[in-house]
């Protein structure tokens, strides 16, 4: 399944990024804790060049902190690159920030100059919720629906950092299919991208096997069904989620299950490790090298025609 979801915004933010790159003396990088890969954006690290960059890795109270310092170390393994996890919301973090961007670009403390910093990140990662209270006041917009911010904005902070913000950024075409689900579980990508009952099936299935306690749990399930199908009927079954007949409503169901994942209602929850992507991404690959292969093919044929 290849999802494409690149509004026209999107496009024009890419450009002005890249504009403005030069001017930038570090990136910050806000990233969902769950899902750390995916929602990283290969096209984001492509502009970013060599800029020293800030990995956020926000959310991690909904995330496993085991998994989350999994790839803090994998991240780190570039020397360009440091890491934080945080809250958006807590301005606890706020301090640990302001120091790392200190210590990475220390001539520019040195001389008292300001920082500039450009901030970053994928659609609904908290981006603006991080700006927020860096400022300390309401400065970007908030809210639950991806791509809320549309126009580039310069933020003067008090502890000599410039920050320009940007929008959200998807990239054109998601490779990776398990990238599009991981997206769609934890809200990245508007649900009109992909029926309800698909993401739902694909969380199920990960959390039967990777947190089965949690599902368990959490439903009220006795033991879980072999399939991730059963254990979703099994689950709208528990929440009431029946039509005529005492068919099981998966809409409904899958919208219960959706919640709830995003909620954090189910415990600290990680959708990938660096093992797992590693491994995913030798089979887009071998995707890229058959399709070119079929090109070539298709080439050769229609020369000797």
């Amino acid at each position: 399944m290849a999802i494409q979801w690149y509004p026209g915004h999107m496009h024009k933010a890419s450009k002005e990024m890249r504009k403005i790159l030069p001017q930038v003396d570090l990136i910050i990088e806000v990233l969902d804790a769950r899902i750390p890969h995916s929602s990283e954006n290969p096209m984001l690290a492509e502009i970013r060049g060599d800029k020293p960059c800030i990995k956020i890795l926000n959310k991690c109270d909904l995330a496993d902190p085991i998994l989350v310092e999994q790839w803090q170390q994998h991240f780190e393994k570039d020397k360009r690159i440091k890491t934080l996890k945080m809250v958006a919301q807590n301005a606890s973090g706020i301090s640990d920030l302001i120091s790392l961007c200190h210590k990475m670009i220390p001539n520019k403390v040195a001389a008292g100059r300001s920082i500039n910093t450009l901030i970053m990140g994928i659609p609904n990662v908290g981006k603006s919720t991080l700006i927020n209270t860096l400022a300390g006041r309401q400065i970007a917009k908030t809210g639950n629906e991806p791509a809320i911010t549309k126009m580039q904005q310069r933020i003067k902070l008090d502890q000599g950092i410039l920050l320009h913000d940007t929008p959200g950024v998807l990239w054109p075409n998601l490779e990776n299919p398990h990238a599009g689900y991981r997206l769609a579980v934890t809200g990245a990508i508007k649900e009109t991208a992909i029926e309800n009952d698909d993401i739902a099936l694909y969380a199920v299935e990960y959390l039967m096997s990777d947190y089965p306690n949690s599902l368990q749990e959490r439903f009220g399930l006795e033991s879980l069904p072999e399939t991730a199908l059963e254990t979703m009927e099994a689950i709208g079954i528990k929440r009431g989620c029946l039509r005529g007949g005492g068919r099981v409503d998966l809409d409904r169901t899958a919208k219960i299950i959706l919640t709830e994942i995003r909620s954090g209602v189910l415990g600290g929850i990680t959708w990938e490790t660096p093992d797992l992507i590693e491994s995913e991404w030798q089979q887009v690959i071998k995707a890229r090298e058959e399709k070119a292969a079929k090109k070539a093919a298709r080439k050769k044929n229609r020369s000797q025609r």
